[in-house]
C-alpha cells in the first residue's frame, strides 16, 4: 500500500517577519515562519482554546527534532509548549495529528511513534504546556501509527484511527479518560490505511474513511458505533474519488462533507474531489478539482458562519503550491488564494492541514512548507466574515 509523500523542493531561505497579500474582499496574512528551532512540517489543524489563542503541532523540528506542540496568539506570538522525544517512554515522537479541547480544558492529541511500543500515543496537555502520557498504542493490540488525532465522543472517550496493526491494515480504537486503550475494529476487506480521523455525527455514531483498500482500491467510507459495530456505506471508485486524507465534517444540514485527494479525473488530471454522504450513505459527487483551483485537498473542510465551506489543496492553483478555496454546500468552488506568488514561498506553501474559523470570523491553518527557512508557516485569512460566538475546534 502507498502512503502519501510530502517530499518538496527546497524555497530558499530569507528572513520574513510577516507579509500580507490583499485580494478583492480577502486578506492573506503569514504570522509565522518555522525556523526548524521552533517546529518543522506542520500536517495538522490548529485548534482555538476557551482562552482565545491557539494551538497545534509540528510533524518535526524543536529541540530533539521529534516534533512540538505550541500556542500560538491571533497577531502571531508563537510559544513552543513542548518538545517531543522518542527516547522518552512517557513521551511520543511525530505528532501528524491535531488536538482538541476536551471537556475538561485540557488538550489532547496523538503522536505517530514513541510511547511504550514505539507504536504512536495519545496524550494530554494543559494550554501551559504540561504534558502526560494517556495511553500508549500498541502493533498488534490495538493498531499503531496514528496520523489523526482524536475526537471526544458523548460518552467522555476518546476515539481514533491507527493508521497501522490491529490486524496489519489499520484500526478503530478508544481510549478511556482514565487511559485504558481499546481496539474496537481491524481494517481488511472493507478498506486500508485509515488515515483521516473520526467524527461523531448527530445520531451518535462515528464516521470516516479508510485511504485505499475497498472494492476499486481508492478507499472507502464508514460509519462505526461506540460498540465497534462496523457498516460500509460507500466505494469510491476513482471517478468519484480516490484516496481520502481529510476528516469528515458533519453539516448543518446533517450531511457528511469530505474530500478525496486524488481520483475524479478532470481532462486527465486526477486531482481530487469535494463530495457529501448521508449518515445513511447516499453519496454526492460535488466538485472536481482540475488543478487550476488546486490539487489534492488534504485538509478537512470548515463550514463557517455563512454557511460556506472552506478547505486547502496541497497542491494546484496559479503557482502549483497549492490554495485556500470557498466551496457552497451545494459544490460551486471559488479559489480565495494561491500559495507561493513570491520568489522563495515566503507566504507558505504545499498546505497538508485544513482551516479553522476562529470567534474573530477569520480563518487560521498552517502550511507544510515554505516560509523563511522552508519550514512551514502558520496564516490568517479574512475574507469579511465578523465575530462568532462559537469558537470552530
Amino acid at each position: 500500500m502507498s502512503k502519501p509523500n510530502w517530499s518538496l523542493r527546497a524555497c530558499g531561505a530569507f528572513l520574513l517577519l510577516a507579509t500580507a497579500v490583499t485580494l478583492p474582499a480577502q486578506t492573506y496574512t503569514m504570522l509565522h515562519s518555522f525556523d526548524g528551532t521552533d517546529g518543522s512540517n506542520s500536517m495538522a489543524p490548529l485548534v482555538q482554546a476557551a482562552n482565545g489563542n491557539l494551538y497545534g503541532t509540528t510533524s518535526v523540528g524543536g529541540a530533539n527534532s521529534d516534533g512540538t506542540v505550541f500556542q500560538i496568539t491571533n497577531s502571531g506570538t508563537l510559544t513552543t509548549l513542548h518538545n517531543f522525544n522518542r527516547f522518552n517512554p512517557t513521551d511520543g515522537s511525530e505528532p501528524y495529528g491535531g488536538l482538541i479541547q476536551a471537556r475538561d480544558g485540557n488538550l489532547y492529541g496523538t503522536t505517530y511513534g514513541g510511547g511504550a511500543h514505539n507504536s504512536g500515543t495519545v496524550y494530554r496537555i494543559t494550554t501551559s504546556g504540561t504534558l502526560k502520557l494517556l495511553g500508549s498504542l500498541n502493533y498488534a493490540v490495538v493498531g499503531a501509527n496514528p496520523y489523526s488525532g482524536v475526537v471526544q465522543a458523548s460518552n467522555g472517550s476518546f476515539y481514533g484511527t491507527a493508521d497501522e496493526g490491529g490486524g496489519d491494515e489499520g484500526s478503530v480504537y478508544e481510549v478511556t479518560p482514565f487511559g485504558q486503550v481499546v481496539g474496537l475494529y481491524s481494517f481488511g476487506p472493507h478498506g486500508v490505511l485509515p488515515i483521516a480521523g473520526l467524527v461523531q455525527a448527530g445520531n451518535g455514531n462515528f464516521y470516516g474513511t479508510a485511504y485505499e483498500g475497498g472494492a476499486y482500491e481508492c478507499g472507502t467510507i464508514f460509519e462505526i458505533t461506540p460498540g465497534g459495530t462496523f457498516t460500509l456505506l460507500h466505494n469510491f471508485t476513482g471517478g468519484d474519488g480516490c484516496f481520502p486524507y481529510a476528516t469528515l465534517v458533519e453539516g448543518s444540514d446533517g450531511n457528511l462533507y469530505g474530500t478525496a485527494s486524488a481520483g475524479g479525473a478532470h481532462n486527465g488530471y486526477n486531482a481530487g474531489t469535494a463530495f457529501n454522504i448521508t449518515p445513511s450513505g447516499t453519496f454526492t459527487l460535488l466538485h472536481v478539482f482540475d488543478r487550476t483551483d488546486g490539487t489534492a485537498p488534504e485538509g478537512a473542510l470548515v463550514q463557517a458562519s455563512d454557511g460556506n465551506f472552506y478547505g486547502t489543496t496541497y497542491g494546484g492553483g496559479a503557482y502549483s503550491k497549492g490554495t485556500i478555496f470557498e466551496m457552497t454546500p451545494s459544490g460551486t468552488v471559488t479559489t480565495l488564494y494561491s500559495f507561493c506568488p513570491q520568489s522563495g514561498c515566503f507566504d507558505g506553501s504545499n498546505p497538508i492541514a485544513g482551516l479553522i474559523q476562529a470567534s474573530n470570523g477569520e480563518f487560521y491553518g498552517t502550511t507544510f512548507s515554505g516560509g523563511s527557512g522552508n519550514d512551514g508557516t502558520v496564516f490568517s485569512l479574512s475574507v469579511g466574515l465578523g465575530p462568532i460566538e462559537k469558537i470552530s475546534k
